[in-house]
């Protein structure tokens, strides 16, 4: 149950509150000037304080200056017998979460303390969700493609415009609209990811804009869409280009009138979001083949980037290896490790077909299946990286056969990928059996996890 600290020098106050809240559940405790508060709060953790304005010695305006330096400070709620307008609006400036009148309601002390709970305990989510999203919005690079690329997203970043980003699949598009979002005015707002690509035609416009309960079948309960969760802040649309065309006609609407209508729902919902949308297609092209709405794609790419395949910055290969290494090495509780740079080699001579997310799997690879291993050298990479002796030092094939297994096994990455992993899918495409595919694969050595 939540801890409440009192903070009051009248004696039957302390006693008066504390029996109020144990009754109620909550662990109070009770101390009788503002030191011993500080003191209190260096000791242990609490959720709410009642502090008392009128203390001896350091007052309670001063204590509240020193407990809300703390980043997990807990709520404030300010008591006072002699309350006026200007204590009241100075302690809120300095970060109170509210203010209480002598002689206190008994209902409206608990009602308060009540939300004072809630409000710290979504104010401690909403920090640590933002520590999470942090490397997320990391771009590690020092190629003058990724130096390009930081710039591009310091100059669009705090603006309001739509951003479009292209680029293969894997090089990294989702990690550029984080980065463009905690740089942007928005930053302190929700971000909210739409993958279309993976998300069922007859979904995706509930997933977008929610629906009412009975609007079809199986809408048992009222959902609420996207568009609406990332309101006041930032809604990515990866892969935008699968996207169907009835579902782009609701998605245009919406980001012209800035409303739109939840399944099942005549009324209009307006909303504040700032869209950006990726893909690893041509849209041009797909365009030209109706597959893709012409009036959208300029709605969308009103500030158009490119995020690099890892083939044109393999410079940076050695410092995303590492980082890579030492992220998973903690991510599975091993020790730090190390990377020869005879192995940094090797992987700068691949092609990598499925950018950075083919890198950080063959580094966790590696990680998982060599637990005792505190340097990785070549022979640890997997056989079609390193390729023993099939390319000389300028990147050729020894062999013809060498050179159509490596196009199969880059060609069969690229239509797993583009298919999402789907193996009956990508068979399909191939027009291979499904048998025939997991044969080719083993073959080529591409793990089915790849």
């Amino acid at each position: 149950m939540p801890n409440i600290l009192i903070v009051d020098d009248e004696a039957a106050i302390r006693e008066s509150l504390q029996g109020v809240l144990e009754d109620e559940g909550y662990q109070p405790a009770a101390v009788e000037s503002g030191e011993a508060c500080l003191e209190m709060l260096r000791k242990n953790s609490f959720d709410v304080v009642l502090l008392d304005i009128w203390l001896p010695g350091m007052d309670g305006l001063e204590v509240l200056q020193h407990i809300r330096e703390n980043e997990n400070s807990p709520e404030v709620v300010i008591i006072s017998g002699h309350a006026t307008i200007e204590t009241a609006v100075r302690a809120t400036k300095l970060g109170a979460f509210d203010f209480l009148e002598k002689p206190l309601s008994v209902e409206k002390t608990l009602i308060l303390i009540k939300n004072a709970v809630e409000s710290r305990k979504l104010r401690l989510e909403n920090r640590d969700l933002k520590r999470q999203m942090t490397p997320k919005s990391l771009i590690v690079g020092e190629s003058i493609p990724m130096k390009a690329l930081r710039q591009q997203i310091q100059l669009m970043a705090p603006t309001n415009g739509r951003v479009l980003i292209f680029g293969e699949s894997g090089t990294g598009k989702e990690l550029a609209a984080h980065a463009i979002h905690a740089h942007s005015l928005r930053k302190d707002e929700m971000f909210v990811e739409v993958n279309c690509a993976a998300i069922p035609e007859d979904l995706i416009e509930s997933e977008l804009f929610g629906h009412r309960r009975g609007s079809f079948a199986g809408a048992t309960t009222d959902k609420e869409g996207k568009f609406l969760k990332a309101n006041s802040g930032t809604l990515f649309l990866d892969e935008v280009g699968d996207m169907s065309l009835k579902t782009q006609a609701k998605v245009l609407r919406t980001l012209e009138q800035q409303s739109f209508n939840a399944v099942g729902n005549d009324e209009a919902v307006t909303v504040d979001v700032r869209v950006i949308a990726s893909t690893n297609k041509d849209l041009e092209e797909e365009i030209t083949r109706g597959n893709f709405r012409e009036d959208l794609f300029y709605r969308l790419n009103v500030i158009p980037f490119s995020v690099p395949p890892l083939r044109e910055r393999k410079e940076d290969i050695p410092l995303l290896g590492r980082h890579f290494l030492k992220e998973l090495s903690s991510q599975y509780g091993r020790r730090p490790r190390e990377i020869t740079d005879d192995a940094i080699d090797t992987l700068m001579r691949y092609s990598w077909p499925g950018n950075v997310r083919e890198l950080r799997n063959v580094i966790e690879r590696i990680v998982i299946m060599n637990p005792t291993t505190s340097r990785f050298e070549r022979k640890h990479l997997p056989p079609l990286v390193y390729r023993d002796g099939s390319r000389r030092s300028g990147g050729e094939f020894m062999t013809l056969h060498q050179a159509r297994a490596a196009y199969e096994r880059d060609y069969i990455l690229k239509k797993l990928d583009d298919n999402h992993g789907n193996m009956s899918r990508t068979a399909e495409v191939l027009g291979l059996e499904r048998s025939h595919l997991y044969r080719k694969m083993k073959t080529l050595g591409i793990a089915v996890k790849e």
